[in-house]
């Protein structure tokens, strides 16, 4: 019986955020020791009843360069339901990564022993968000043929890991922004003929999407799956003279309540076996960006129950490995999303996921 729940189980997958640790880069653009705790740590409220800073609690201001870090939030992560992590990877092309100690130190030591994939943030990173106007940091470049192949090869112990995550028995694959990515066919045509070669049936191929009208744009590129992000959704078909007033009153900031806006984070395109949908805790990005920032207020985990009971009901009707959702996300303290306690709600939103998870699992269970 317990293999049989095993294999008809929803699956989730959070977005993992590697920037919890000291880079050269990050010292040199922002100052000795920056990290995301940095942005997080110097929050403040910008209106009333504003919840920042928002301070960590069982797992602390951790840095991953530590192995016991990684080892803890996998045992948690684990405990409450979700599968496995996506890390965030870096490859800005000839080589040039960042941010790529974490996940390399999980791959070469084998620890922890938790399932992963990974996530291709393919944008080039620049300082308007931290008042360094349209200064470029690092440039996004798509460099042809052979630095795609040098990017798959780098990839490539990681695909053949026995804990990397897969679909339909392929390793997935995200990008980020797929449409910015203009040869990207090249690309995913490239990267398959590369895994049938080196032993794999392919990439599962998942381009993440902030606008649904973007989805058959992404289909047709040749991606197996889009990842929808709502996160504005609601303000595109909801916005009304009460936002805009609100606006007004509060300068540059979007502000917006949870119980509005979740319900907008699900639609039934998610029952489309084509379509994975995103799980989103909360959302403020003002520790980053200050008064230009999207924030949403009021996030509770009785609510976030709800939301993820909405997502779980879409999925649990799906092939079996399929019942995928992601979570956005795990530890981005700097945007607001994580599932990671803090000191306002403690363990609340994952003991909430593991609720849903455990009920909808088991009706699956008995329909099976």
């Amino acid at each position: 019986m317990a293999q049989e729940f095993e294999k008809h189980k929803i699956r989730l997958i959070a977005s993992y955020l590697p920037q919890f640790q000291p880079i050269k880069e990050n010292d040199e653009w922002w100052g000795k020791g920056f990290t995301e705790w940095t942005n997080v740590g110097k929050a403040k409220p910008l209106f009333k009843n504003h919840y920042q800073p928002r301070v960590p609690a069982d797992l602390g201001y951790y840095d991953l360069r530590l192995p016991e870090v990684r080892l803890e939030q996998a045992k948690m992560a684990r405990k409450y339901g979700i599968e496995g992590f996506c890390y965030w990877h870096y490859w800005f092309g000839d080589g040039k990564r960042i941010l790529e100690k974490t996940f390399d130190e999980v791959l070469q030591s084998q620890e922890p022993d938790y399932p992963f994939c990974l996530a291709w943030a393919n944008e080039t990173w620049s300082g308007v968000w931290h008042g360094l106007k349209n200064q470029i940091l690092i440039e996004q470049k798509y460099l042809g043929i052979e630095d795609y192949k040098r990017h798959f090869y780098s990839v490539l112990p990681a695909f053949l890991d026995k804990r990397y995550i897969r679909i339909t028995n392929k390793p997935i694959f995200m990008l980020y922004r797929p449409l910015d990515f203009h040869d990207v066919q090249t690309f995913i045509s490239l990267w398959q003929d590369l895994a049938q070669e080196n032993g794999l049936d392919g990439i599962y191929f998942i381009g993440q999407i902030t606008n649904p009208l973007n989805r058959q744009a992404v289909m047709d590129k040749g991606f197996d799956a889009v990842n929808p992000v709502r996160l504005t959704e609601y303000l595109r078909l909801k916005k009304s003279k009460l936002d805009r007033a609100l606006r007004r009153i509060r300068g540059s900031l979007n502000v917006h309540s949870y119980e509005d806006v979740y319900p907008y984070f699900t639609t039934e395109e998610d029952l489309d076996h084509n379509c994975i949908p995103t799980i989103i805790p909360n959302w403020d990005h003002s520790p980053r960006s200050n008064k230009r920032a999207f924030i949403i207020t009021d996030s509770n985990p009785q609510l976030f129950s709800l939301h993820v009971r909405e997502v779980l009901k879409n999925i649990s009707s799906k092939p079996d490995d399929l019942k995928v959702a992601f979570i956005k996300s795990w530890n981005e303290w700097g945007e607001g999303n994580y599932l990671e306690p803090d000191l306002v709600h403690g363990l609340g939103y994952l003991e909430a996921l593991e609720r849903e998870v455990t009920a909808i699992n088991s009706k699956i269970l008995w329909r099976a």
